[in-house]
């Protein structure tokens, strides 16, 4: 069986994408929410700073999409590769 390496993409883009988005606005709703894992995701996605502005939520996400959709062709990719040599 093979994957449908586009709708990988997608999904992975959607699914990061929408957990850095929610984290971000939660952390703007109530301060401190999610700061660690706002920080971490800071300390690779150069020119994000965990800083609490819709900006920055924004730029974030953005990141996130493109992260989870390159993520989605990688892992598709390699699944696909290797399910086709098993079998």
């Amino acid at each position: 069986m093979k994957l449908d390496i586009k709708a990988l993409a997608f999904t992975g883009a959607l699914l990061w994408g929408g957990c850095v988005f929610c984290v971000g606005v939660a952390n703007l709703i109530w301060p401190g929410y999610g700061s660690q894992f706002l920080a971490w995701i800071a300390s690779f996605y150069p020119g994000y700073h965990a800083t609490r502005s819709f900006a920055e939520v924004i730029i974030g996400t953005l990141y996130a999409l493109v992260d989870g959709l390159l993520w989605g062709v990688v892992f598709g990719g390699l699944y696909n590769r290797f399910a086709k040599s098993a079998a």
